[in-house]
């Protein structure tokens, strides 16, 4: 079905003022434009489709149902992140009902037309087009208590080396998604995990190490300047020094900078003999204890107390001398200098601080990185800087939260990663040549979670990441950008390149019946008389074509020149008839041959009409559409059609002369290629 909607020439640029007279004056006082296709009070635009116009359209209810009907969801959902229509979601589709339910679109009345220009996927493989709208998981401290440590007491919040990621993924995502599993469906899963092993046991109270060490009670009753024999547990260490455990508590032991943090592991048995000291109001052994190993055991490290902003300011004010704590901060990472600070939501006066941090937790510890940070809470600096031996960092995606390893625990520094799996039709694999950035690759690239410009970062990231890739290697890398993308990157031998295959198409949108709908199909008016901005470039394009296909040839050099089809004031021509300056198909004869008569020699009046409206059907009007529509293309199955409704001045059989309405019919044939299929020449002529 075609579909014809009026509306106005839509202006393509800026055009110079048209002044002057000429011969084809008789209309000056004529009436305005009257025809049955006048323009009405409607909308019509062109208008480019932005980032957050690709994710309303794939959030969109109405889409959302359609997608589900035609098995596209994922397809829909990768319109947010790619920004490009595929073969599956097509503008044509998807758009409609975006314009009806979006402002001011939706305001807009029957008759209104959009030109819109939107991105399409070009040559794009699959992976690329469909894997954006993967269903994004994320393991549940549930799924790590049951399913991989299967206890109610012993476990992390992550995986570790002897309980992989890759073992459970794949169950954690088919315990999410469920039925919905079908053959080609991607899904993308956060977790986390650590570098090492958790170690669960027990440690103050409880059953006796299977050594036999049996550990003090003295570090409850403590004081600085008692001299003191130790029977403990290694709980922490720093660059510094460590934290040694008995039945009593914890206390800080310091042994200098440049301590190797590695040489009394956690779970290290130690018999210490030393002297207390108050640093600073803060409660330690004093560096030169005699310190012997004893053995190893399992340790359980306390339940951490978690201090928000209040709690961590009113720490500041706690009697000297105190013990070590096992507490948890989150925050923002701040680092000036050598010192890395945590900025606790909520504190006035109160930071957190890594003491003595580690070449490691240095690398991590990144400035502008959100943090939980679970470890000994040690001393009180400066009056304000809250000094954490630390045991575990756990890295948000951006605003603390509460996560992390177990009380019943030895902490374990675990980090958020993701992976992508693809549903083969009976089990979740990883699909090949996928890699999707993690949260510490972000942070590699001096960005919060989101990357806009995958050109700027990605060739460098996977040059790294793949030192010794070889030449047509690919990898379809997924990264975030207000939803997920997903970008084709080719190896030249040298370079990661990406292969684009994404180009931009405009198409026509028309509200018809109070709904907005595709229609390829474009009706152009051409109203007359003069000061016609919506007309007068139209005309005068045809009139340049006359000039540069006509008059060139015949020896012209300027437009205004006068000597062969076009006039003096350059914006009307005799050759087919065109006037920008009145805005209309002039088709006196006899105007004509005073213009150039020997183009018209032989001609007799009746002929020389006829052949300005064949050249007009056949060679300009097709000429210009190619100018001013270059990107229109033909749809299989449907025939697209160029309406445009123009005046002609033309003598009546009465003697007399009118302006009178015309129509010129264009099927579109190729890109940019209008073929003629029908015209009728002054409408109503008596």
């Amino acid at each position: 079905m075609k579909k014809t909607i009026y509306l106005p020439l839509l202006a393509i640029g800026a055009m110079a003022a048209l002044t002057g007279c000429d011969e084809n004056a008789w209309n000056d006082h004529l009436d305005g434009f009257d025809s049955t296709f006048a323009p009405t009070e409607v909308k019509t635009i062109e208008y480019t489709l932005t980032d957050a116009d690709y994710a309303a359209i794939a959030s969109n209810k109405q889409n959302k149902a359609l997608a589900e009907q035609n098995d596209a969801s994922q397809a829909l959902a990768a319109l947010s992140g790619n920004k490009y229509f595929t073969e599956k979601i097509t503008a044509a589709e998807y758009v409609p009902a975006f314009l009806g339910s979006t402002a001011p679109y939706m305001m807009y009345t029957d008759g209104s037309s959009i030109r819109l220009t939107y991105n399409i996927s070009v040559g794009l493989p699959e992976e690329v087009t469909e894997s954006a709208g993967a269903w994004n998981l994320s393991v549940s401290e549930e799924f790590y208590k049951t399913a991989v440590w299967e206890s109610d007491e012993n476990y992390i919040v992550g995986f570790a080396p002897e309980k992989p990621a890759s073992r459970y993924l794949p169950a954690a995502i088919q315990a999410s998604i469920g039925a919905d599993a079908q053959e080609g469906k991607y899904a993308i899963i956060s977790y986390l995990e650590a570098e090492q092993n958790p170690i669960f046991g027990n440690v103050g109270g409880g059953d006796e190490p299977p050594s036999g060490f049996q550990m003090s009670d003295v570090l409850g009753d403590i004081a600085a300047g008692d001299g003191a024999t130790v029977d403990g547990v290694v709980g922490g260490a720093c660059g510094a020094g460590f934290v040694l455990t008995d039945l009593g508590g914890s206390i800080f032991v310091y042994m200098g900078g440049g301590y190797d943090p590695t040489t009394y592991p956690v779970g290290t048995q130690l018999h210490l003999e030393g002297e207390a000291t108050s640093f600073k109001g803060n409660l330690q052994i004093a560096q030169g204890a005699m310190i012997d190993k004893v053995g190893t055991q399992e340790y359980t490290f306390p339940a951490a107390t978690v201090y928000d902003g209040a709690a961590l300011d009113a720490a500041l004010t706690r009697p000297a001398d105190q013990l070590a704590i096992y507490a948890s901060i989150s925050g923002k990472v701040v680092v000036s200098g050598n010192n890395i600070n945590i900025e606790v939501a909520g504190a006035e006066t109160a930071k957190g601080s890594i003491y003595y941090a580690t070449d490691a937790q240095r690398e991590k510890l990144t400035d502008g990185t959100y943090v939980e940070v679970t470890g000994w809470f040690i001393s009180i600096s400066g009056s304000r800087y809250c000094n954490f031996v630390v045991d575990h960092l756990n890295f948000l995606t951006n605003a603390p939260a509460k996560a992390g390893s177990r009380g019943l625990a030895a902490p374990v520094s675990t980090v958020e990663k993701n992976a992508v799996y693809r549903y083969d039709g009976s089990r979740w694999v990883v699909p090949e040549n996928f890699v999707i950035l993690n949260p510490a690759d972000y942070t590699a690239m001096g960005l919060n979670g989101s990357l806009s410009q995958p050109d700027a970062y990605l060739p460098t990231f996977l040059k790294l990441k793949y030192p010794y890739a070889k030449a047509d290697d690919v990898k379809y890398v997924l990264y975030y950008n207000s939803g997920y993308a997903c970008a084709e990157y080719n190896f030249n031998g040298s370079e990661w390149i990406r292969f684009n295959g994404v180009e931009t198409e405009t198409s026509q949108f028309v509200r018809a019946g109070g709904k907005w709908m595709f229609d390829p199909n474009v009706t152009i008016n051409l109203p007359y008389g003069k000061g016609q901005t919506a007309s007068a470039p139209f005309y005068q394009a045809c009139v340049d074509w006359v000039y540069e296909n006509k008059c060139v040839p015949l020896g012209d050099t300027s437009i205004k020149s006068g000597k062969f089809w076009v006039t003096s004031y350059g914006n009307n021509d005799y050759y087919c008839g065109t006037s920008s300056y009145q805005n209309n198909v002039d088709l006196r004869a006899a105007s004509a041959r005073a213009q150039y008569s020997a183009g018209w020699e032989g001609y007799t009046d009746e002929e020389i009409v006829a052949t300005m409206e064949e050249r007009c059907d056949r060679e300009v009007f097709p000429a210009v559409l190619s100018q001013f529509y270059p990107d229109a293309k033909p749809i299989d199955g449907l025939q697209v059609v160029y309406t445009i409704n123009f005046y002609a001045y033309a003598l009546t059989p009465a003697g007399n002369y009118r302006t009178l309405p015309c129509v010129a019919k264009y099927e579109v044939t190729g890109v940019g290629q209008f073929t003629y299929l029908e015209s009728q020449w002054l409408i109503g002529i008596e």
